[in-house]
């Protein structure tokens, strides 16, 4: 069975750091690009953080410098480390992997990042 389950989202005050993880099964995890995406309430969704199965990453201008995408293969396990924290990052936080063709392409349910005083 296929999953993606996130984890470590919570309530942060300003400043402060939190690290997400995503776990994955019931595929060859190393073979799938992986990516961080956020949806904050009225808002569309947002393409955070990408690291491919060459190891390439990329950020949102909104998070560089203060995210940081880390792959783990041999624990089948995507991480988001976010530092500096903003009241601006507080969203649903979900996880992707999807092969680079497109023809698999699997979500986590998501956690909420919630940055306040």
């Amino acid at each position: 069975q296929v999953q993606l389950v996130e984890s470590g989202g919570g309530l942060v005050q300003p400043g402060g750091s939190l690290r997400l993880s995503c776990a994955a099964s019931g595929f060859t995890f190393s073979n799938y690009i992986v990516r961080w995406y956020r949806q904050a309430p009225g808002k569309e969704r947002d393409l955070v953080a990408s690291n491919t199965n060459f190891g390439t990453t990329n950020y949102a201008d909104s998070v560089k410098g203060r995210f940081t995408i880390i792959r783990d293969n041999f624990k089948n396990t995507v991480y988001l480390q976010m530092n500096s924290l903003k009241p601006e990052d507080t969203a649903v936080y979900r996880c992707n992997a999807r092969t680079g063709s497109g023809s698999r392409d699997y979500w986590g349910q998501g956690t909420q990042v919630t940055v306040s005083s």
